[in-house]
């Protein structure tokens, strides 16, 4: 639909429709006086297209032009007229007459019959009506138009909105989807957390526990130690003998509790794993039964590792021993190695970013529920029968790996067997030789004097007696600010000090005594030292481990003082 611009002559004209002759001219010239504006039309044909267009504010038509035009072609022009259009028409018609084309005036709709000779002002008025009826045709056309804008406009918005819906859907549902990842992730992350400070706590009270534990059986070891050199009697040596045992078992269970509380001393190298799982096949032979097979699937290429080879040796045979114990009724035991060069998603909270070295021990085994599996690295929680275990096991190795800078990892299925997963740094160093066993189970006879530091009566009582056994000349104290008393009085050739201790500790005791003597040996003894602080004063030549047998006693103070007189020789 099209409507004509407001501006357009066309719009404020009548269309005069008279043949040749005086009638165009008088009424055209009738409207004109009236201020009507008027244009001449003598053969229909711009009636036609006005018509047609829905132009002009109407037609003045004399009965004998009518009858002129061609009926088909107006018909034909009113049925073509825009929506809002209807055309009117003043007819201007003979009194008595026979009113040519009556057929077509019925079918023009909109006309007005004015008979001749009419007053001027009757056309003018008729001429007036016309004028103001086709403002409202075409006011209403505005609106018509307006509101088909709007409807266009309303369609366009709900297609825009419908699609901003769908679009701010889709960004909704992202978001969710996003939140709710997020959610997940944060929730394993305080799960990780919670897990990580749970065994942080325990931790911390087991070292404690196992310093205190280990000071005891520093005095119950040393003491059955003394007594199995002074008796002959057979009875005596055979229930101290059981006595020292338990009491060597008591040790062995502390070294797992420090070892899970991250207290142990380790002594970090460059190691090859391939070559400690190879090194083991005879002790897994021992070890594993005849209805277990052993597998390796040991990569090729794979980097060295930094740890402690010792630890790491012992720390697999945990392993291997817990998965035999998985399989009652055989299985296959399988234990692989690779490079982990980008960290796994399991285990991300655990580990810094880095290259890894991974070893995998599997087992065909019962499995692990989610429930057990989340208690597992617990020290003293065990699901075997009572008797069977210590639940140690897998805690000490969560211990080790944590203190190596690496983790551990457990994947199983109940039924489906287990898969423990040790994740140890990886290290550019050239891998050392061998460890050399140079422990000496000969006890040496000495004569040197040694100040001996300890706050436990017990153990600072037994450990001058077994150097007294030895042959030394002993002085005692029971702590470190009476021995820095002592040590300013007399002349001593070695200082044997525990670690911990209150007021003043052994290596700020030790620092005091080499401002005085900066030669003087000094040997530390601890059941509970955290090396991370104190890497650059122990080291295995200069810390004693509780509880401690008199031959490593002796042992350990002969090479002490046998390297410092090398030193003073030098």
């Amino acid at each position: 639909m099209t409507t004509p611009k407001p501006d357009d002559a066309a719009l404020h004209a009548f269309l005069v429709v008279a043949p040749e002759g005086r009638d165009g001219e008088v009424i055209a010239q009738l409207l004109r006086s009236a201020g009507l504006s008027c244009v001449l039309d003598r053969d229909g044909e711009a009636l036609i297209a006005a018509v047609a267009a829905g132009d002009n504010e109407g037609a003045i038509v004399t009965d004998d032009a009518l009858a002129r035009i061609d009926p088909e072609r107006l018909r034909q022009a009113i049925e073509q007229q825009p929506p809002w259009s209807d055309f009117p028409f003043i007819l201007l018609s003979k009194r008595g007459g026979s009113r040519p084309g009556m057929k077509v005036n019925e079918e023009l709709v909109n006309v007005t019959v004015l008979e001749r000779p009419l007053h001027p002002a009757s056309l003018v008025s008729a001429a007036r009506a016309l004028a103001r009826a086709r403002r409202r045709q075409r006011l209403a056309a505005e609106h018509l138009q307006e509101r088909e804008r709007a409807r266009a406009e309303l369609r366009r918005f709900a297609d825009t909105l419908e699609r901003k819906v769908a679009e701010r859907t889709a960004e909704l549902a992202s978001a969710n989807d996003r939140l709710t990842a997020e959610i997940a992730e944060r929730e394993r992350a305080e799960a990780r957390l919670v897990q990580a400070r749970k065994m942080e706590a325990i931790g911390q009270l087991t070292g404690g526990i196992a310093h205190d534990f280990n000071n005891l059986l520093t005095a119950v070891i040393g003491s059955l130690d003394l007594l199995l050199r002074r008796t002959d009697d057979e009875k005596v040596r055979r229930l101290a003998g059981m006595a020292l045992q338990a009491g060597e078992r008591g040790a062995s269970l502390t070294s797992q509790l420090l070892s899970f509380s991250r207290k142990q001393q380790l002594s970090p190298a460059p190691v090859q794993p391939n070559r400690v799982v190879a090194a083991m096949s005879e002790m897994l032979a021992r070890v594993i039964t005849d209805d277990v097979v052993v597998e390796t699937a040991l990569a090729d290429d794979l980097w060295p590792a930094l740890a402690d080879p010792t630890q790491l040796e012992v720390m697999l045979l945990n392993l291997a021993i817990n998965a035999r114990d998985a399989m009652p009724e055989g299985g296959t035991l399988r234990i692989a190695t690779c490079n982990v060069d980008t960290v796994p998603a399991e285990v991300a909270g655990e580990l810094a970013e880095g290259h890894y070295i991974a070893i995998a021990v599997s087992d065909t085994g019962t499995g692990m529920s989610e429930a057990v599996i989340a208690r597992a690295f617990e020290p003293f929680f065990t699901t075997k029968e009572k008797g069977k275990g210590t639940g140690l096991g897998l805690a000490q190795i969560y211990g080790f790996a944590r203190q190596s800078g690496g983790t551990v990892h457990i994947a199983s299925e109940e039924g489906r067997g287990a898969t423990v997963t040790l994740y140890l740094p990886r290290t550019h160093d050239p891998v050392a030789p061998e460890p050399r066993d140079t422990t000496r189970d000969a006890i040496t006879a000495g004569n040197a004097h040694i100040l001996v530091v300890d706050d436990d009566d017990e153990v600072r009582a037994i450990a001058a007696q077994m150097l007294c056994e030895i042959g030394y000349e002993v002085t005692a104290c029971d702590s470190a600010r009476h021995a820095l008393a002592d040590f300013a009085g007399e002349r001593f050739d070695m200082v044997l000090t525990d670690i911990l201790m209150p007021g003043m500790n052994g290596l700020e005791f030790a620092r005091r005594v080499r401002a005085i003597d900066p030669a003087m040996p000094i040997l530390f003894a601890s059941g509970y030292a955290d090396m991370a602080d104190t890497r650059s004063e122990l080291s295995e030549e200069t810390l004693i481990r509780k509880p401690y047998r008199l031959a490593e006693l002796a042992d350990r103070i002969a090479g002490t003082l046998a390297r410092a007189q090398a030193g003073a020789r030098h």
